[in-house]
């Protein structure tokens, strides 16, 4: 039983495969007679249609035989035309290594003057790229690369026009590396990016000035463009302009031999107040306390001024004035008439040290000033130090920029703390002197008038 149902499920399968030759106009079976049925009509089509393309092969049979010979036939065709190129290739090669004997032996030392000039041409295309005169003859960079080219080829020579050539650019680069020149209306690109056309002077091959500021050449894109900073000296700025406006004679300039190395690195040197900043929050502070110091030095110096002015006047008046030190002093004499010696001398001491405070005010502070500045000058050097050590932990030696910071910062700290104390000590001594005078004053007359009551008494 199950090898009947084993045979029934294969004739189904096979039946399902049978059906996709099936017209769809023919129904599907639905019991096993209809499907031998159909598998017999199936089976009946499929061995005609086999019996028809063995029909048609057989009758193209003589087709097949003719196209098979004519392939054979080409085979050998193409066979020995291959064999005649062969033959050909060879007798080529042997003529190819026979010209080019005779033209090596016919060049002879020619070949050496050849490469000499190819290495002139490309030495003088990198030379003329970089310099300033390629500004005005942008063209012969391609004459130049094109002659190399040509001259790096085996098969061709220069022309006596070239050769000629390369001699004139030689010649005309030479000459006008002498020359101060004058290129009018000349494209340029400022220091914020715009376009401008300007009158332009090129010194040899050293600088390219115009009115009041220098210029540099871009060999990339053979360009010129504004510095982005210019010398903060205005007698080299100032310079360009003179040369700019000079018709014959000598100009003063400021030339750089260097074509551009000192000028570049004179212009990138920070000035006063980037060399500030590089001290820091210490620098700022350091400033802050001189410029103090400095005004109260300044009030008290005017002020001890005023009041030895004052003193003097009253030295040369019996009559006391009580807008002065003395004139205060000498109204407490006259108060007590009839006061012995000791308590006279006891008020007008103490009338003189009532005149001490107001002379002495701020005197203190500028002396202190002039002793933290310079302490703080190196607490900012020690900070600097731990910077660059930091530094020098994180990114090593190897770039001596990462350091940079740290030691401006160590040494700029520095200098100011003793800018700061150095004219601050200077003031101190100045207004303590001023404030010295003036008590030295009072006191002498104080002394003065003691005597004299101890000597009328």
């Amino acid at each position: 039983m199950k090898n009947l149902i084993s045979k029934f499920i294969i004739l189904f399968l096979a039946s399902s495969l049978f059906t996709l030759n099936v017209s769809a106009q023919e129904e599907e079976a639905t019991t096993l007679e209809e499907l031998l049925v159909l598998v017999e009509q199936a089976a009946g089509r499929d061995a005609a249609l086999e019996a028809e393309r063995m029909r048609v092969f057989m009758l193209d049979q003589d087709a097949q035989t003719q196209l098979l010979a004519d392939a054979n036939a080409e085979r050998t065709r193409q066979e020995n035309l291959s064999t005649q190129l062969e033959d050909e290739f060879e007798a080529n090669e042997l003529l190819l290594a026979d010209v080019q004997e005779q033209l090596d032996t016919r060049l002879g030392s020619l070949r050496e003057i050849f490469g000499v000039l190819q290495q002139v041409a490309g030495d003088a295309r990198a030379q003329f790229q970089n310099s300033l005169t390629n500004i005005e003859f942008p063209d012969r960079g391609d004459f130049l690369t094109e002659l190399a080219a040509k001259m790096g080829s085996t098969s061709q020579l220069a022309s006596i026009e070239e050769i000629e050539r390369l001699w004139f650019e030689l010649q005309r680069e030479a000459t006008e590396l002498g020359k101060v020149k004058l290129i009018p209306n000349y494209e340029l690109v400022t220091a914020d990016g715009e376009l401008i056309n300007e009158n332009i002077v090129r010194v040899g091959a050293f600088n390219i000035a115009a009115n009041g500021r220098y210029l540099q050449h871009n060999s990339a894109t053979n360009s010129v463009s504004e510095l982005q900073r210019q010398p903060e000296q205005s007698r080299f700025t100032n310079s360009t302009s003179d040369l700019l406006e000079a018709v014959d004679g000598f100009a003063p300039f400021g030339l750089d031999p260097t074509r551009g190395v000192i000028l570049a690195a004179f212009v990138q040197s920070p000035n006063l107040r980037e060399r500030v900043g590089q001290g820091g929050l210490v620098g700022y502070v350091i400033l802050c306390l001189g410029a103090v110091g400095v005004l109260i030095a300044l009030e008290r110096l005017v002020s001890l001024t005023l009041a030895g002015q004052k003193v003097k006047a009253q030295l040369k008046s019996s009559t006391p004035d009580e807008g002065n030190a003395l004139g205060r002093v000498l109204k407490i004499y006259n108060q007590n008439p009839s006061a012995d010696v000791e308590s006279l001398e006891l008020k007008l001491g103490e009338a003189i040290l009532k005149e001490m405070p107001p002379l002495q005010r701020g005197i203190l502070f500028i002396k202190v000033i002039s002793v933290v500045a310079p302490l703080m000058g190196l607490l900012g050097t020690v900070t600097g130090m731990i910077n660059t050590f930091q530094a020098i932990t994180l990114f090593g030696t190897g770039d001596p920029r990462t350091m940079a910071g740290g030691i401006s910062q160590a040494l700029v700290t520095t200098v100011l703390g003793l800018v700061v104390a150095i004219p601050t000590v200077l003031l101190h001594t100045i207004v303590s002197g001023r404030s010295k005078s003036i008590t030295q004053v009072l006191q002498e007359q104080s002394a003065g008038l003691v005597a004299r009551r101890a000597e009328g008494a």
